[in-house]
């Protein structure tokens, strides 16, 4: 199968062209580093020629409200028209978990917004909402810094690693396609502020972690039910995060 991957150079694109060419199936790696622009245009015939499956996950190079509304619903008006041109007979999107459930967060508005798009195109989809990535957990605490004291909402999220997050979009994206919402997860729920503090700890970072019923996340307002998966049928990753810490750079010490 043939399988053109929108953003195929980044944090989750690379690892998913990893797995797809792991399965033997052909993959076109397409982002600006290979001459493919989603805002512009250039390079998405190209790119999607002959693909079965296309795999978008690219993101905003801003997160600035007006821009990155425009990012994907520019982006994804021009996807979809080559997609359509090119036959593509499956068309995948990475989006996040409560994407419908924080209309106060720019970013959320603009994800919603391409989920719109890619459920009024007539083309064959699948929207894949995961929950927030390990790989994120630092910005979250650098984001929700005052001082020495780390505040962050006390509710819960459900945080995946990003080797589990291209693992099942691979899986997803030669299914048939779902015509909806696939919802994917990490294994557990825990407190946003237990998993910074532990991430935090691990780096023998010393700030301190508040849990703290009227922080936001970047802005909004959150609940134990904004970031966490809505479906029983939500498919979740293997990696804890103990294993993730293990496994990866993340507990080296904080650098000055």
């Amino acid at each position: 199968m043939k399988v053109a991957v929108i953003g195929g150079s980044g944090l989750i694109g690379s690892r998913l062209v990893d797995n797809l060419r792991g399965e033997r199936h052909e993959v076109v790696s397409a982002s600006p580093r290979t001459g493919v622009n989603t805002v512009t245009g250039e390079g998405l015939a190209e790119a999607l020629a002959g693909a079965q499956v296309v795999v978008d996950v690219s993101n905003s190079p801003s997160f600035e409200d007006a821009a990155v509304l425009d990012f994907f619903r520019t982006s994804t008006r021009n996807l979809v028209d080559a997609a359509r041109r090119a036959q593509v007979g499956h068309l995948v999107i990475l989006s996040v978990v409560g994407t419908d459930r924080l209309p106060t967060s720019g970013y959320f508005r603009a994800k919603l917004a391409q989920e719109e798009l890619i459920g009024k195109s007539g083309l064959p989809f699948t929207i894949v909402r995961a929950t927030q990535f390990y790989e994120f957990v630092q910005g979250i605490a650098d984001g929700s810094t005052t001082g020495d004291t780390v505040r962050v909402p006390s509710a819960l999220f459900q945080p995946m690693a990003a080797r589990d997050v291209s693992q099942l979009l691979a899986a997803i994206a030669v299914r048939p396609p779902a015509q909806g919402i696939v919802e994917i997860a990490g294994p557990v729920a825990a407190p946003m502020a237990q998993v910074v503090s532990r991430l935090l700890h691990s780096k023998g970072d010393r700030r301190s972690v508040v849990a703290a019923p009227d922080a936001t996340y970047f802005g909004s307002p959150i609940t134990d039910q904004s970031l966490v998966p809505t479906s029983a049928a939500a498919l979740k990753g293997g990696i804890g995060f103990e294993e993730w810490l293990e496994t990866s750079h993340a507990g080296e010490p904080a650098k000055a």
